[in-house]
Order: C-alpha cells, then sequence, then structure tokens
C-alpha cells in the first residue's frame, strides 16, 4: 500500500502549523499499519460515495479515497475542509 495525494491536499499542507504536520504523519503511519486503528476515527463521508474522512486532531481532519494502490489523500485542514472534501 501507498499514499498518494492531490494538488489540493498539497496545497491544504503548505499551510498547516509544524505540530499539525507532525502529527499528520504519524497518522498516515498508522493508516498504511492499521487503518482500523480508533485514533483514526475512519468513516465514510455522508453524500460522497468513494471518500472517507480521518481525524488528526480534535480540530482538523483529512480526506482520502482508497485505490487499487493505497490511499489517496484528498483535503487536510480544520473542519471547514469537510465541505468540498
Amino acid at each position: 500500500m501507498e499514499i498518494r495525494t492531490t494538488k489540493s491536499f498539497d496545497r491544504d499542507w503548505r499551510t498547516l502549523p509544524p505540530g499539525v504536520k507532525r502529527r499528520a504523519r504519524k497518522k498516515f503511519d498508522l493508516l498504511l499499519k492499521d487503518p482500523r486503528h480508533p485514533s483514526l476515527g475512519l468513516k465514510k463521508m455522508k453524500g460522497y460515495q468513494e471518500i472517507w474522512e480521518g481525524r488528526i486532531t480534535r480540530d482538523y481532519r483529512f480526506t482520502f479515497q482508497i485505490t487499487g494502490q493505497g490511499y489517496l489523500l484528498r483535503r487536510i485542514g480544520s473542519h471547514d475542509i469537510l465541505r468540498k472534501p
């Protein structure tokens, strides 16, 4: 399994605080090792058939799709990103 990113994700990533980036890297490692781990808080997004949501911190989320090769990270940021995953 591998992790790939979209241009939207890369743009979001550049604006994140360093502490959030550190925690996000740990969560992405965990996603690869154990996607069912409770701290990820993964769930399918309502209204979007193939898009999932995961938790970085209480205030930060990421969205992704599951592909044949692994995970495609779509967005990362505050809850506002969930409006346009």
